[in-house]
């Protein structure tokens, strides 16, 4: 691919040397190399491990429960403090960074991880329903057996519709709007799909 043929917004043409040094390294461990979310990410037991990419400061490779690696050289960042929970990135900003030793030493480890069943789960989102939906849904038997058989999405996706209205009027309009929907089994956003 030519100089011209780049995108601006494609970063990993940057670093397609670098990317080759960390695949080298990768292919001497047992991972399986797949293609997810637009990017290389290895596998060890169809978990996901690692995933390498390049980015336009740096290159890195991201473990994605590196949570539980002990990291004693203090290379992994986390790359959204407060938002991601597992995920660590170990950054490059050239390639004599790369040390192999310690790339596998990691690698190692994240897969030992896995095997030992180490996993970071999401927190579940437990579902509560507002005073208004639920003061309606006691008063018709029939809307809440179907409410009910909605999934915890479809209802949570409800309930913030009425919620987020902030006059009381705009809350009867919307439930008004929301009943048949809801009896014909339907998500609030189901037309769109």
């Amino acid at each position: 691919m030519n100089d011209e043929a780049k995108h601006t917004w494609d970063k990993v043409n940057r670093w397609a040397e670098e990317l080759d040094l960390l695949k080298s390294i990768i292919a001497k461990t047992s991972l399986v190399e797949t293609r997810k979310w637009g990017g290389e990410v290895y596998t060890h037991n169809g978990k996901n491990i690692i995933g390498i990419g390049g980015f336009k400061n740096y290159f890195t490779i991201w473990f994605f429960n590196g949570v539980f690696l002990k990291d004693e050289a203090q290379v992994l960042v986390n790359a959204q403090e407060g938002v991601t929970k597992a995920l660590r990135q170990w950054r490059f900003y050239n390639q004599n960074e790369v040390n192999e030793n310690l790339v596998l030493a990691y690698i190692a480890e994240a897969m030992a991880n896995e095997e030992k069943g180490l996993v970071h789960k999401p927190e579940k989102k437990t579902t509560v329903i507002s005073g208004f939906l639920h003061h309606q849904l006691a008063e018709d038997g029939l809307l809440k057996a179907h409410f009910d058989k909605l999934t915890p999405y479809k209802q949570r996706e409800y309930m913030e519709y009425i919620d987020t209205a902030k006059r009381e009027e705009t809350k009867i309009a919307r439930m008004q709007k929301i009943k048949p929907m809801i009896m014909a089994d339907k998500g609030l956003n189901d037309q769109y799909k």
